[in-house]
């Protein structure tokens, strides 16, 4: 199945939690002193529905109130103020396309404008593997591996197990990028690390 048809697929646990994960690789290197893992509460909401209006709204005001303009951050601080406070809402489908797609984008150009690299994203998704360049065919399979995990963990038995290795995926992810914006960084000093 394409990404396309995963997301179309998918619960809302697997919505939740796969957009969770994209907004999670895209967030910059944090500055020292900084939460690390500002996100890491909204994956409660993920585990748990009740839980997770709760959850987006100190994610939202924790990553209002670090106000980076870096990389991705107002992006994603853009795409959490559009996440759907009932997770059950049928706009929780739109948001998490929205998220893969974001996360697609800045693995294509880390530094690239927003929106710059919508088109190539959206013919990735859909399963175009011309020209994929390692870092977003990484990505690509990143996304399909997590949501075929939610997927095949959909019980209530196994979870938190497929969540857990979600969230170790997706820190795998952002060790991956943010790899590759700092050794874009070094060829080019005049680049400072965005992502």
């Amino acid at each position: 199945m394409s990404l396309l048809e995963l997301i179309a697929a998918a619960d809302e646990r697997g919505l939740a939690a796969s957009a969770v994960a994209c907004l999670d690789r895209c967030l910059p290197q944090p500055v020292d002193g900084a939460d690390p893992d500002p996100l890491r509460p909204l994956w409660a909401g993920c585990a748990d529905a009740a839980a997770w209006p709760e959850r987006l709204a100190e994610v939202r005001a924790a990553l209002d109130a670090a106000a980076g303009e870096e990389g991705a951050a107002p992006r994603i601080r853009k795409l959490l103020g559009e996440a759907p406070a009932d997770r059950a809402a049928p706009e929780l489908r739109e948001w998490a396309d929205a998220c893969s797609l974001l996360a697609l984008e800045v693995h294509l150009d880390p530094d690239t404008a927003p929106g710059a690299g919508t088109e190539t994203a959206r013919r990735r998704r859909a399963g175009d593997p011309d020209g994929v360049d390692p870092l977003p065919a990484g990505e690509l399979r990143r996304q399909i591996r997590i949501l075929e995990t939610l997927a095949a963990t959909a019980d209530a038995a196994s979870a938190g197990a497929g969540l857990r290795q979600v969230l170790e995926a997706s820190a795998e992810g952002q060790r991956v990028l943010r790899a590759a914006v700092s050794r874009r960084a070094r060829r080019d000093p005049d680049e400072r690390p965005r992502t």
